[in-house]
């Protein structure tokens, strides 16, 4: 990764939400951690296992509806195994959603019998909802809210604040801002959150980060990019420069600047454009 990116990498109020972790946690019976399903693994902190210690989980692979049906299955069934509770789900249209409330009180059964041999059987269920950036924990929350209570946008750091919400069903959500966590020891990881908009754009060198997407689709996906940028199959993009392959995705859209040179920048945004809104079919890339 470039400096910028490390430069700029963990800012202050990602410090205050690890404090705001540790210091909540005694006050929730469970932890809901939300991830990409386009990036199970990549999209989840590392460091959320030892700031949330033996706390029932369950993790949401949101946004499943933009990653590969038979990867999230496999994601979802390594989870279980590994003692998580985990579902698909899609916080925009509410997929999956449904299912919520009975998960969290299945792997609070033995808290709750608790809760009900004390004669405290109508006592809340509190669970934190943790993840990093722009995984869609505000959206997983209004949806379960059922108003538009909490703040979301679809760019990382909007959340700065620790907020209650009731979702019913006897269940309270405890929403935290996102955090990253200091350092990648594997660069790969930190290029694959950016794909996803988990890191700023403003902080990356946008054209950097396009080709190495491209990097990814032509080795994974060549046939999505073929259909989706009109490239003839005959095209030899396997031994193409990266760079060369997003000037030939500019040329195939227009996007040409006064001299005559095609504009690879407009080109680079527009690719994780539709990347991120799903336009270049489901994708997983862990």
């Amino acid at each position: 990764m470039n400096e910028k990116m490390q430069v700029q990498w963990f800012p202050g109020h990602m410090a205050k939400t690890r404090r705001l972790i540790k210091e909540s946690l005694p006050l929730v019976d469970a932890v809901c951690e939300i991830v990409d399903a386009r990036l199970p693994l990549s999209s989840r902190n590392p460091e959320i296992d030892e700031l949330t210690g033996s706390k029932p989980r369950i993790i949401l692979l949101n946004k499943c509806d933009l990653a590969d049906n038979n990867a999230t299955a496999r994601y979802i069934d390594y989870f279980e195994k590994s003692g998580i509770k985990a579902l698909p789900v899609d916080c925009r249209s509410g997929r999956g959603l449904d299912k919520f409330p009975s998960a969290v009180r299945e792997i609070l059964k033995e808290k709750i019998q608790q809760n009900i041999d004390r004669g405290m059987g109508g006592k809340a269920i509190r669970v934190m909802v943790v993840g990093i950036p722009n995984t869609g924990k505000s959206s997983f929350i209004n949806r379960m809210a059922g108003r538009n209570r909490a703040k979301v946008a679809d760019r990382p750091g909007v959340t700065r604040g620790n907020q209650w919400f009731s979702i019913g069903q006897g269940i309270e959500l405890l929403d935290t801002p996102g955090v990253l966590w200091p350092k990648f020891e594997d660069p790969e990881v930190g290029f694959k959150l950016s794909f996803i908009g988990s890191v700023k754009d403003e902080i990356l060198d946008i054209q950097e980060i396009a080709v190495r997407l491209l990097d990814v689709m032509r080795r994974d996906y060549r046939d999505r990019l073929e259909e989706r940028y009109k490239i003839d199959p005959d095209e030899d993009i396997e031994n193409m420069e990266l760079y060369e392959l997003l000037e030939l995705i500019a040329k195939k859209r227009g996007m040409v600047l006064r001299k005559g040179e095609f504009d690879t920048e407009r080109a680079a945004v527009m690719l994780l454009d539709e990347y991120r809104d799903g336009k270049l079919g489901k994708i997983t890339l862990d």
